[in-house]
């Protein structure tokens, strides 16, 4: 599909209101719908029984805090309905957009800890304390962890008329010509933005960043020919990059990926120092009862291990976390270990949110 009908389609349903992702209740004849559902799920002894006796007896509202249609948004979308079928009850899927996911987080930080609000956040949960001087929130005070969920590889890619070749052909060019290059990304903190800093690291240049609002507007200019290039998320480039609408130079992981087995990594292409992937990680605010926070980290692994699921990703160029990697611990040690690394990387590039 092109990113223009893609990105339209997910405005179109942003702009109906919030999907429901909804399966049907073991345990209640089969049936699916509202907050019934989950109440007949856990009364019959299906998929409820949370720390109050009855958890999920409600719908569960999973905040995505970057644009529908994004590559964040899809990885959401993609277990939310076999987590609601393990669950026995229904998930909302919400965006709340805004200054690098911070103000989706936030919501989530201050909302209520009783299992019903959700976050799904990607890397930028890491990297905000150093972009913003007054966050609103502690990634690791006031969230839970409920578990890791992928690690998406970045591409770099750029308008299928650009001059260079290859990515060391890339590297040339953008230094001979710093002041005309455009680098586009979906906005301060995003994924794209963090990856384009770790190129310009790399490459030993300074670029003119253009951000846009999300990822779709910013890959729609990008395949339009109104900005140069970019770095994003497999998830969001392989139809672009399969379709031969943008042209590719790497992937910035240590192996190639399996559906885009033509792309060179960025240490074959000769730019080894550019090495990113995204993390997807779910978190629910502090206090929220750990028997809730078991079940849905057990619903996440349920959902992680589904066949579909797989298959979706793997069309996406990305994979499950394996099922131990799917639990509050791994997450907490994945954000601990993230939050040292860009803290370094976003002080030596001198960039700081508004």
């Amino acid at each position: 599909m092109r990113t223009t009908s893609r990105y339209r389609a997910a405005r179109m349903i942003a702009a109906i209101g919030v999907i429901s992702l909804v399966a049907a209740c073991a345990g209640n004849g089969g049936a699916a719908g509202g907050g019934n559902t989950g109440e007949g799920g856990a009364g019959g002894g299906g998929a409820g029984g949370g720390d109050a006796g009855g958890y999920p007896d409600q719908n569960i509202t999973f905040i995505v805090p970057f644009s529908a249609g994004g590559p964040t948004d899809t990885v959401t979308r993609m277990i939310a309905e076999p987590m609601a079928a393990k669950l026995g009850g229904k998930i909302v899927v919400r965006n709340v957009e805004g200054a690098g996911g911070t103000v989706g987080a936030g919501e989530v930080a201050r909302a209520k800890p009783d299992g019903y609000t959700v976050l799904m956040h990607h890397i930028g949960m890491s990297t905000a304390p150093a972009l913003y001087k007054d966050l609103g929130y502690k990634p690791l005070e006031d969230f839970e962890m409920v578990g890791l969920v992928t690690e998406v590889p970045m591409t770099v890619v750029a308008r299928k008329d650009f001059a260079p070749a290859t990515l060391q052909e890339l590297v040339t060019y953008v230094k001979a010509n710093a002041g005309k290059v455009t680098l586009a990304n979906a906005g301060i903190g995003a994924a794209s933005h963090l990856c384009g800093l770790l190129f310009q690291t790399a490459a030993g240049v300074k670029l003119q960043e253009v951000p846009y609002e999300g990822t779709g507007p910013a890959l729609t200019d990008l395949v339009g020919g109104q900005v140069d290039f970019m770095c994003d998320q497999t998830t969001n480039t392989s139809g672009q990059i399969s379709a031969n609408e943008v042209k590719a130079y790497a992937v910035t992981t240590p192996e190639r990926v399996k559906s885009l087995p033509d792309l060179p990594t960025t240490t074959e292409a000769g730019l080894p120092q550019l090495q990113v992937s995204v993390w997807h990680g779910l978190y629910v605010p502090k206090g929220t009862p750990q028997g809730d926070i078991q079940k849905l980290s057990e619903a996440l692994k349920v959902a992680l291990a589904d066949p579909g699921v797989i298959d979706r990703m793997a069309k996406l160029g990305t994979a499950p976390v394996p099922a131990g990697d799917a639990t509050p611990q791994a997450l907490r040690t994945k954000l601990e270990e993230q939050l040292g690394t860009w803290a370094k990387v976003i002080a030596d590039a001198g960039v700081k949110a508004s």
